[in-house]
């Protein structure tokens, strides 16, 4: 029994200690548990790339290189690229200003032929110029919009605006000013910037046309040259905010208008029951203000500065190209001259390269360096024998006058080989009276070797003298 007993413990310490020896072994082939923290396989993407998505499969994904940016950005199928990543942007060139395209920064480029900067490349859309602001108005690139001027010629409750039209191109160009009936009697020039502005089509537009059909509402609704003083406004530019009347008109429209023009047409006619030729006057001895006479085609150009206090005399001293547009009598619309104007100005808009090319107007016309009124000498009825643009030779007959009382008849002639480029209309005259406007056909170099007192003067515009042209 005794030997028996001590068998079975003998038995179970040896079960006991083969469990503990098989737990042990067992324990030293299991595997460590998994740590907190993952080594990468693959080194990290540069800093300023995106981060690079999970592998699939056996395949291991690279970051897109510098090479690859263009392809990948135009791959049909590419993944859209996460919100929060930062675009690769190439380093700008060593010397070279920071690159802030998104706000338009200009950057220079190769331009040897004009050495100007230009805008880089966009890659949306072109977009159109900004919006035009005049008078307190903003204007929508490729649209036609009337805005206000107000000047101070009445009490601040009765103001009344003057209307101005502004067609604002959608591409970029200069910005041209017409101008009519600063002379509230002169209907011609109103016509001519009607159908100018209204027939232009903004979206195709390059640049900016203004036109003030009426300047002079005063003088308009009177029928009258003059402002309700008196005054011809157009001797009073610049003008002056603190003088009469006609001079704070003046410097308003001035200030206000002019001054945000890069070329001025003012249209007028004759004055006075006198008739002009179509024809352009400037002063050709600025470059600038004879490349613009160019552009009006089979227009006649007489040279001069224009008179002291006129709009464009005023806006040629301070640098802007300015011509004047004479067609035609006063208190009439003529068709043949609001024709003969609108047709110039247009040629002057594809002169400019503010229009789509068309065939230019190019029958060659006389420029006039110099021109001369023959006066009557005599009061009477004046009849004129030749009509207007007539070519004439020295000593020819231009017209008669005829005392009603006497009977006695006079003749008026030329005293130069020209072309009547203005004339008075058939009436009662007194002597002194400036009937015929004689355009020389003189060679610059000619003018230029003449005495002083035969050179062009300029334009007088009411009461001429011997050689000053009424009108503008």
């Amino acid at each position: 029994m005794g030997f028996a007993k001590n068998a079975r413990q003998a038995l179970l310490i040896t079960a006991f200690a083969l469990a503990a020896i098989s737990q042990a072994i067992a324990s030293e082939n299991e595997p460590d548990p998994p740590s907190t923290t993952i080594e990468p396989i693959d080194p990290p993407p540069p800093e300023s790339a995106p981060p690079a998505p999970a592998p699939t499969g056996d395949a291991t994904e690279q970051a897109p290189t510098s090479e690859d940016a263009d392809a990948a950005e135009s791959a049909p199928e590419a993944d859209a690229e996460p919100a929060d990543a930062t675009p690769v942007e190439d380093p700008a060139p060593e010397g070279s200003a920071d690159s802030d395209d998104a706000a338009g920064t200009l950057k220079p480029t190769d331009s040897s032929a004009t050495g100007e900067i230009l805008p880089l490349p966009s890659t949306e859309s072109s977009a159109s110029p900004a919006s035009f602001e005049l008078l307190d108005a903003k204007v929508a690139a490729g649209t036609v919009q009337r805005v206000s001027w107000y000047p101070p010629d009445s009490f601040g409750g009765l103001s009344e605006p003057t209307p101005v039209l502004v067609a604002h191109g959608s591409k970029p160009g200069p910005t041209l000013c017409l101008t009519a009936a600063i002379h509230g009697d002169e209907l011609n020039g109103i016509e001519m910037v009607r159908r100018i502005v209204f027939d232009l089509d903004a979206t195709q537009l390059a640049g900016t046309v203004i036109g003030i059909p009426i300047v002079s509402l005063q003088g308009f609704r009177q029928g009258s040259r003059y402002l309700a003083d008196r005054r011809d406004l157009n001797r009073y530019f610049p003008g002056d905010a603190r003088g009469s009347a006609a001079a704070r008109i003046a410097h308003s429209l001035f200030t206000k208008v002019m001054t945000q023009c890069d070329a001025l047409v003012d249209l007028h006619t004759g004055s006075f029951h006198r008739t002009n030729l179509p024809q352009i006057r400037g002063d050709l001895s600025i470059e600038s203000v004879a490349h613009l006479t160019r552009g009006f085609g089979a227009t006649s150009v007489l040279n001069g500065a224009g008179p002291t206090g006129s709009l464009r005399r005023a806006a040629t001293d301070i640098g802007i190209p300015a011509v004047t547009l004479e067609a035609g009598e006063p208190h009439r619309f003529q068709p043949e001259e609001v024709e003969h104007g609108v047709r110039a100005l247009r040629s002057l808009l594809n002169h400019l390269e503010m229009v789509p090319r068309f065939r230019r107007w190019r029958e060659p016309q006389p420029v006039y360096y110099e021109s001369v009124w023959v006066r009557a000498n005599e009061g009477g009825i004046l009849v004129s024998s030749v009509p207007l643009g007539a070519q004439v030779v020295r000593d020819q007959v231009l017209g008669t006058v005829t005392d009603p009382i006497n009977n006695r008849r006079y003749e008026i002639r030329s005293p130069h080989k020209g072309r009547v480029i203005g004339m008075a209309l058939n009436q009662s005259v007194i002597p002194g009276f400036a009937a015929y406007h004689v355009g020389i056909e003189r060679q610059e170099e000619e003018l230029k070797e003449a005495p002083q007192a035969e050179q062009t003067p300029a334009d007088d515009g009411g009461v001429p003298d011997d050689k000053a042209p009424p009108g503008d």
